[in-house]
């Protein structure tokens, strides 16, 4: 592109800085190394009488000159201007961005107790919600057995298939892998003491007890609460369930209950496949590494092992398939009408079906040995 006008020229003298010719995007940078250059207090004023033509990113330059004496406590003047030439430097500082204020100052003792009273009642509505929810499953399940026609056998298969059948894969690789890496490192230690053979108890102890059901619950936490979220929010989004209820369809019986009870069913099977496979890794990470046949690791397993473990472990189940359930279908029942809103609470509903899950197993685990089982 041909530059148009004379070319720019900056002149300093007595004060006033002389500014001619053409101040446009094509001289711009030529023009901020020469303001840059110039310090405060050597200047007062601008004179741009003999400004031939001046854009917006020559106008741009001018006003950051002028912001920049000013925040060093000097006022520089514009002289020579024509009309149009004031109105477009007028223009571009009145756009020019204002950084955000930051407050500094400090909360007093007072507010954060206030902060922390509101986290607190905010965190007891929440569990409320929750437990009203609770009870809505249990009143649907309750009307199911009183009026078996109403009860939508054909939405608990469908989910059953989803939250169970589907999920078998990776709930069995996953223990299958902890088998693996339990009797790896626990060979390395127990062999220090030539213990090997221990490490068939903790393998069983540590699958059957705690890890195959809570890993179990934390997979389809993530995996069946995001999806439940998702599809009860965007039936809300979209305005489906206002539509249900327009038509005498209880949004409760036909979205929460089989979807709830679908994950009752299914998370003591998949508990129980999980502990078959951590058992089957970890006897073949023992076979492979300490040399402890299959035959002599079953023979272990069931002189060591008590049953007990194994009810220990699976009776957790259903508390946990309820916690999962009530999260996820009232996290999609708090969904608003935008997309933003599906996306944090389906986040929202794996984080705490998650956290909760981790909390009931710490509850049962103190509760167990506290009773001495």
């Amino acid at each position: 592109m041909r530059r148009q006008g004379s070319p720019l020229r900056i002149e300093q003298s007595s004060g006033v800085l002389q500014v001619s010719g053409a101040l446009t995007v094509h001289t711009v940078t030529e023009a901020r190394a020469t303001f840059d250059g110039i310090a405060p207090d050597a200047v007062s004023e601008i004179d741009l009488s003999d400004l031939e033509r001046l854009d917006t990113a020559g106008a741009w330059a001018l006003v950051l000159l002028k912001t920049r004496f000013s925040d060093s406590g000097t006022d520089l003047a514009f002289t020579g201007t024509r009309s149009e030439t004031d109105s477009l430097l007028q223009t571009v500082e009145q756009a020019m961005p204002e950084p955000d204020e930051v407050a500094t100052t400090k909360r007093s003792l007072v507010q954060m107790l206030d902060a922390l009273g509101r986290k607190v009642m905010s965190g007891v509505g929440f569990l409320r919600a929750l437990t009203a929810y609770l009870g809505m499953f249990l009143h649907r399940l309750a009307r199911a057995f009183r009026h078996p026609g109403q009860f939508p056998l054909t939405s608990l298969v469908h989910h059953c298939e989803e939250v169970g059948l589907k999920a078998v894969p990776i709930v069995s690789l996953m223990a299958f892998l902890i088998g693996v890496v339990l009797a790896f490192q626990g060979s390395v230690q127990l062999r220090q003491f030539g213990a090997e053979v221990f490490v068939v108890d903790l393998i069983a102890i540590s699958i059957l007890r705690e890890l195959g059901i809570l890993l179990t619950s934390i997979i389809v936490a993530g995996r069946t609460a995001s999806a439940f979220t998702a599809a009860i929010g965007s039936m809300k989004m979209r305005e489906e369930i206002d539509a249900m209820r327009t038509l005498g369809i209880d949004p409760a019986m036909n979205l929460f209950l089989p979807r709830i009870l679908a994950l009752f069913f299914m998370l003591p099977i998949l508990g129980l496949i999980a502990n078959m496979a951590g058992l089957f890794g970890g006897a073949l990470m023992a076979w492979i590494d300490l040399g402890i046949s299959p035959a002599m690791f079953r023979t272990r397993l069931v002189e060591g092992t008590s049953v007990t473990h194994v009810f220990v472990g699976l009776i957790k189940a259903p508390f946990f398939a309820l916690i999962i359930g009530v999260v996820g279908c009232h996290a999609g029942m708090q969904v608003q009408s935008n997309a933003e809103s599906l996306g944090r609470m389906t986040s929202n509903a794996v984080v705490t079906a998650i956290f909760a899950v981790i909390v009931a197993d710490a509850v049962f685990s103190i509760f167990f040995a506290r009773i001495g089982i």
